[in-house]
């Protein structure tokens, strides 16, 4: 087979895996609510399929490449969501608690549509990237984060167990909060897709960091622009930060925002509302142990993965191990705030829903780190 029928059918594959993924969320519901073990069953092959699917675009894309399929926005989101998939059969394997999946799932869907809207095309890797730590650095984290995102569901699922979602407090408040956030990447897949299919782009010109003009251009309608010649745009922001990839997040907040304000309208319910009678059937002081031993595996891994291995990678790269460059530092953020998550869990006794509010916000490191900080800062990691 050639390189170009590689890449199609590595496409072909991943796209019959999210519709499988998608329909899987039905039987999932189902078994969330009934006694039934058929639904789960069936929930439960619709993911294992989709999830062989995954790894076989995985490989065939490899082939295609000549390298792992990890070295960009669009490659280290995607992977990012199958090892989702893969830790919560993982987790099901140990536990058997199927229910994690009828959350799990969802977020793996919004990652794997987030990645998307990046650039698909295969190109060669820059001089800093040709090296085997490339998949032993980004896939470790990436199956990591997956592990410590599973904690996140557990802890939102926790949450719903527990909380009084009728009434009105700080804590239901920060629930729905966080809720909102995925419902603001829902925003960005559907803001992205749509002017993307309906806009035609806008060059406009700036100055890059260098103080030297260039021209940018833009896949939505300008709001957000670096400072330039050209009056485009609402506001002006120093070259430091990337406006394009700014103004992506800005119109993903608007969006997002429309979305979540529509579903409150039909609904007259908070979101934590209606997902709160699909944890009916959940233990959850089980929920609280799956939360913990996610930490535990996670923790260990992105140890290796982020720290150890990113360390060795750097000093080959560019000759030195550690620089304080944007990733690295929030990265070294995110692993000292899982250590002392573990350190308060184990040494004071944090149990129950104080671990799951620090769950939900070490995933909220996560997703900074992944998304923003290789968005918006600046730094060596911004090709990706």
């Amino acid at each position: 087979m050639s390189t170009d029928q590689y890449l199609s059918m590595s496409s072909d594959v991943l796209f019959i895996a999210f519709i499988l993924l998608l329909v899987a969320i039905v039987p999932f519901g189902f078994a969330a609510k009934s006694k039934s073990k058929r639904s789960a069953r069936i929930a439960l092959a619709l993911t294992a399929i989709a999830f062989v699917l995954q790894i076989t675009y995985f490989i065939c894309r490899w082939i295609a490449l000549g390298h792992a399929p990890v070295s960009n926005m669009y490659e280290f989101m995607t992977f990012f969501g199958i090892m989702l998939i893969g830790a919560f059969l993982l987790i099901h394997y140990l536990y058997k608690q199927i229910m994690i999946g009828l959350f799990a799932i969802p977020i793996s869907l919004l990652i794997l549509g987030y990645g998307s809207v990046f650039s698909q095309e295969a190109s060669p890797l820059i001089p800093s990237l040709q090296s085997n730590w490339l998949a032993i650095h980004v896939m470790t984290v990436a199956f990591s984060s997956a592990i410590l995102s599973v904690a996140f569901v557990t802890g939102v699922m926790y949450l719903l167990c527990v909380l009084d979602v009728t009434k009105t407090s700080q804590r239901i408040r920060s629930l729905e909060g966080v809720l909102y956030c995925l419902v603001v990447v829902i925003g960005f897949v559907i803001s992205s897709t749509c002017f993307s299919l309906f806009l035609e782009p806008q060059s406009v010109e700036i100055k890059n960091r260098e103080g030297v003009s260039e021209v940018t251009t833009y896949t939505m309608p300008v709001l957000v622009v670096n400072e330039g010649e050209e009056k485009v745009g609402l506001i002006s922001i120093p070259s430091s930060i990337d406006a394009k990839k700014l103004n992506t997040i800005v119109w993903s907040f608007i969006v997002g925002t429309a979305l979540y304000t529509f579903i409150r309208l039909v609904t007259r319910k908070r979101i934590a509302q209606l997902l709160q009678p699909f944890t009916i059937k959940v233990n959850p002081k089980l929920l609280d142990e799956i939360l913990y031993r996610a930490v535990l595996i996670g923790f260990p891994l992105f140890s290796l993965g982020g720290l150890f291995f990113a360390m060795i990678w750097a000093q080959i790269a560019w000759g030195r191990y550690w620089g304080w460059d944007p990733k690295e530092v929030w990265a070294l953020i995110t692993w000292l705030f899982y250590a002392a998550l573990l350190h308060l869990r184990l040494s004071k006794g944090w149990e129950g829903e104080r671990t799951a509010w620090l769950a939900i916000i070490g995933f909220g490191l996560i997703v900074f780190n992944q998304v923003f900080v290789n968005l918006v800062i600046a730094g060596l990691h911004s090709y990706a």
